[in-house]
């Protein structure tokens, strides 16, 4: 599908309806909410509920209201800025966003290289999070405005978000049984015979906590696949997936088996150059300026249709113009060695 850039008209948080199960009579409407919208916590659902804006065959009800089973129930969110026990200060922010796909369940969108995902310390703005609270206010009634997977500040690519309820609850549930797929591409250092698949616990580093590790003992279980698609004098490009969505986990099994990505400011290591390289060459591999990774293809099964969809982003222009540095540096040296270098 043609991608489509960068925003649409800002909107209201959209009203959600349900039937409350009639295996949940007796309960209070605050205890049946929690079971119908999961997704929200009985307190949140409480204050919602005292504010107005849930309605109980068509009227509103106190928490402590007994439900009967087969009611419909209206649930209206508060806009984003009323939503501040979800979401603390974050606000939305016109950030652009290249978006790939969107329809009303989910919309699919290519991440830029320095721009950080979700909020945190040091980063209370500016992130992913607000740039979509901007394009989609709906997004404040789900949790982490819809984003149910991250990639790391510094790696491109593609991201699914949620738009509803029943597209977060489909896809948290997609991830956790590794129905989606997703396929990176790299550049790493050192000339690769043949791919592999690195099976190692990741953990946080003994010394350095704000770095994760491969670990012997604490780690949680890991697995990374990745192909040759070009070998170059002493760098390859590579294509990377995951059975596992552990923190920097392409990152720190690539470093783990001697082929650490280029420009990996925590796992690269020294810069390699090829004997004899270009200066252009040598200057992009010593100022790349960040890990050159890029979630390139998502694949996933829509959460209203069952359809099995796919996504495709090309690699941003830093990796592109080091791939044809790379490669005019091969074809002027001749036939690539083929032993491996580490």
């Amino acid at each position: 599908m043609k991608p489509h850039s960068f925003f649409t008209s800002p909107s209201e948080p959209p009203t959600m309806h349900a039937v409350i199960p009639v295996t949940l009579a007796g309960l209070r409407s605050d205890q049946a909410l929690a079971w119908v919208f999961p997704e929200y916590s009985r307190t949140t659902l409480k204050s919602w509920i005292l504010a107005g804006r849930v309605q109980v065959d068509g009227r509103c009800v106190e928490p402590r209201h007994v439900v009967s089973g087969g009611e419909a129930v209206d649930l209206t969110p508060p806009p984003p800025s009323a939503t501040l026990s979800i979401f603390g200060r974050e606000h939305p922010e016109a950030i652009p966003i290249e978006v790939i796909h969107e329809d009303p369940e989910i919309r699919v969108v290519n991440k830029p290289a320095g721009l950080v995902v979700h909020p945190g310390a040091g980063n209370r703005g500016g992130t992913m999070l607000n740039a979509l609270l901007y394009l989609d206010p709906g997004l404040a009634a789900l949790p982490r405005a819809g984003i149910v997977h991250r990639l790391d500040k510094d790696t491109s690519g593609l991201l699914v978000i949620a738009r509803s309820p029943r597209a977060h609850q489909s896809l948290v549930a997609q991830l956790k049984a590794r129905r989606i797929t997703r396929e990176y591409q790299g550049i790493v250092s050192g000339a690769m015979v043949a791919g592999d698949s690195v099976e190692a616990a990741i953990g946080r580093h003994p010394v350095h906590r704000t770095r994760m590790a491969v670990v012997e003992r604490g780690g949680k279980p890991a697995l990374t696949h990745y192909r040759v698609i070009r070998r170059f004098r002493l760098h390859t490009r590579v294509r990377i997936t995951l059975e596992t969505g552990r923190t920097h986990q392409i990152r720190v099994h690539m470093a783990h088996v001697h082929y650490p990505l280029v420009g990996d400011p925590e796992y690269g290591g020294r810069v390699r150059l090829p004997r004899g390289a270009a200066p252009a060459l040598t200057q992009a591999l010593r100022e790349f300026p960040r890990q050159a990774l890029h979630a390139a293809r998502l694949t996933l099964e829509h959460p209203a249709t069952g359809a099995t969809l796919s996504f495709a982003a090309p690699l941003p222009a830093d990796m592109e113009g080091l791939i044809a540095l790379l490669t005019e540096d091969a074809e002027r040296a001749g036939p690539v060695d083929a032993r491996p270098r580490r």
